[in-house]
Formats: structure tokens, sequence, C-alpha cells
């Protein structure tokens, strides 16, 4: 088997691990090493008739369940409605000081959703200000509680113009980032791809879009309030509201407390940077992910010498 039929297996058998089917398309577009299209469809067409993959329609997979295809296909459907939500919502947000940046982030920036699909936010701040965005982002949010639409406004990874370069440098934090959707920002978000260009090494076809990307105008408003707060007073309420943020979770922490979907309440946090941290989530799928690689490729060398 060459490195290219590998590489395939590889990427089909990441999207499995969240009952996903890929097109043709998708696994030119997610594989570890630049490949024409027609390469890819032939290599599909000989896993296929070996019987190493299966095909339900446009969709490509590891499992032989046609059910898989139908939940893909439904839940684009959803996302559409979504991404367009997700769209007016970044309208507002980018409205907020000391906001540069924002895109949409998880299940939802892959274009699927489902009843239970929030819609993530990844924001980029000024420097030593994310706090203090933060803080007032939060507070509509708790506002958007009374109307019941709290699932529109989880702004869950927030990092700023010193924190750009994303530590985690893996196969699941490369994906994260290629498959954000730009909403706001244009430039800025330029700056954070730049930064984080190793995201090749692992999917070097894969291009971040920011040619709808509008760029964030500074209203009379937000220019008033960043020109106060763009001083010592600034940076004293920034490193404050932190503290205070970094106390109260820890508390829900020891708590115990659960969000709206029953996962436990965890958050990292530092000045430029504040992730969710769902039990060790990242770890646990890149070992899972190489444990399925490692048995799959076994299988499959087995499968052809017989």
């Amino acid at each position: 088997m060459n490195n290219i039929s590998q590489d395939i297996l590889k990427t089909l058998a990441y999207f499995d691990y969240f009952d996903y089917p890929l097109t043709s398309e998708d696994v030119r577009s997610f594989l570890a090493q630049p490949c024409s299209q027609t390469v890819v469809d032939e290599i599909l067409t000989e896993l296929l008739n070996e019987n190493i993959i299966y095909k339900t329609g446009d969709f490509y997979s590891l499992q032989s369940d046609s059910l898989l295809a139908k939940r893909r296909q439904e839940g684009n459907q959803k996302a559409v409605k979504q991404l367009s939500i997700a769209k007016k919502v970044a309208r507002i947000l980018s409205h907020f000081p000391y906001v540069l940046a924002i895109a949409v982030s998880g299940s939802l920036s892959k274009y699927f959703a489902d009843e239970k699909t929030d819609i993530d936010f990844f924001i980029i701040t000024a420097a030593n200000r994310l706090w203090i965005a933060r803080t007032l982002m939060h507070i509509l949010k708790k506002f958007s509680y009374i109307a019941g639409k709290q699932h529109w406004f989880c702004m869950n990874y927030y990092i700023d113009e010193l924190g750009i370069d994303i530590p985690e440098k893996n196969i699941f934090t490369a994906m994260e980032i290629v498959t954000l959707l730009p909403m706001q920002g244009t430039n800025h978000f330029k700056n954070f791809i730049a930064a984080n260009s190793w995201v090749n090494n692992y999917f070097p076809a894969h291009i971040i879009s920011t040619a709808d990307t509008p760029e964030i105008k500074r209203g009379f408003f937000r220019k008033c309030f960043e020109k106060i707060f763009n001083s010592p007073l600034g940076d004293f309420t920034d490193k404050w509201l932190m503290n205070i943020t970094d106390r109260r979770w820890k508390k829900k922490a020891s708590q115990g407390k659960v969000n709206d979907h029953g996962i436990r309440m965890r958050m990292i946090m530092k000045r430029h940077f504040s992730k969710p941290d769902p039990k060790n989530f990242q770890v646990k799928l890149i070992e899972k992910y190489n444990s399925r690689i490692n048995d799959l490729l076994q299988q499959v060398e087995l499968q052809l010498q017989h």
C-alpha cells in the first residue's frame, strides 16, 4: 500500500471518530500531502474494490452504514441555517471593544449541525485586553438567556495578539484551525494564519479563505471606550477581571457544575488566552486516533496478503 493510500485511510479514520463520511473532494483537501483529485479518485475506487472502505452516494467511510450519509446530509442542511445566524451574531460581537477577529469553530465550522449544536466562536482580541473584551461580551450572553438564545453566543475560545501562536501543535488543533470559518476581521485573521503556518505540515492542501470576510470597523462608542482603557487603568482592569474569572471557574469546577450538555465546566486560562477544558478531550482523541490507525493499517495489510 502506497503512502497516499495510507493517508486517505488516515483521513477517513479521523472523521470516522465523529461518524462523518467524506466526499472525494473532502478527502483530498485533508490529506497530509498534496495530491491531484484524479489520483485521489483512483485510489478511492481501488480501496472500494478491495472492500477496505465503503461508499453511500457521494460519501466515503470506513463504516458500512448508509445512515451516516443521511446524517451528514441533514447536518449540512441545518448548518446552512446556523451559519446564517452566526454571521449576524458575529457582526454584533464585532462592535465590542478590543475585538479584532471572529471565526466560527466547532462542528459548525465543519458545516455540520444538529438539534444540540451551539454556535461556537473563536475570537482574537487586542494585546492585553482579552479579559476586558471577554467580560463585556459575556454580559451580553447573560442577557441572551432571557431570550433563550444563549446557544447563539458561545464565545468559547479567546486569544489576544500576543497569543496567536497556538502552542498545542498536533492533528487535532491543526484540524480545528484549518476548518475555522472567518466571519469578521480579515487582516487580523490573516496574521493568525501566518503565525500558525505549521498546520500546513498536517493539511497542505486545505486553504482558509478570508475573501468574503469584512474588516471590523471601530464605531464611536468603541473608540471612546478604548481611548479610556488604553492606559494603566486598562492594564489593571484586564488583570483584575482575569483573576475574578479564574476564581469563579475554579469554584465551578470544584462544585462539579455542568453545562447545558451535561459536560463538566472547566476552563484553562492565562493572560493571553481562554479556552474550555472538556476533560482532556484533545488528548483522548489523539490517543484513540493513533490506536485506530495502527489497527486499521494492520488489518488492511493482512487483508491484502490474502
